[in-house]
Formats: C-alpha cells, sequence, structure tokens
C-alpha cells in the first residue's frame, strides 16, 4: 500500500469510480487519520459514504471540506 497522501488518494478515487466503495472508505479514511485538514479526502470520503446510503456521516465530512475549503454557508 502507499504510504504518500497523492497516491493513497488516486487509490481511493479508482475504487470510488469501480463502485469499491468499502476499498474507497478504507483508503480515504487512512488520508484523514494522517492529515485531518487533507480537505480533498474529506470531500470523496463525504461522497463515498454518501453513495453507501449512510447520510448522516457523509454530511459530517461535507461540513468538513466545506470548511477547509473557506465555504462556511450552511449545509
Amino acid at each position: 500500500m502507499p504510504e504518500r497522501t497523492g497516491p493513497r488518494l488516486l487509490l481511493a478515487r479508482a475504487y470510488y469510480h469501480s463502485a469499491q466503495l468499502r476499498r474507497a472508505e478504507d483508503e480515504l479514511r487512512i488520508v484523514v487519520e494522517r492529515d485531518p485538514v487533507e480537505q480533498y479526502a474529506r470531500l470523496m470520503l463525504g461522497r463515498t459514504l454518501e453513495r453507501q446510503g449512510r447520510q448522516d456521516e457523509a454530511d459530517a465530512q461535507l461540513r468538513i471540506a466545506s470548511a477547509l475549503a473557506g465555504d462556511f454557508a450552511d449545509r
């Protein structure tokens, strides 16, 4: 498994687009654990959770991603 953020995000994105959502989630959680302010990982994690029907968890990640991007509008 890649240890750097970039390759891990690419792997997560590939899993996401091939509907391997659990694998995508696992990779994204590793990135977020290592770098809690990684905005794109938070956004992807939120979208991945949405696709799994886990809206409450998704909303929390998407709010964090928005805040990290400087968008403080209510979700």
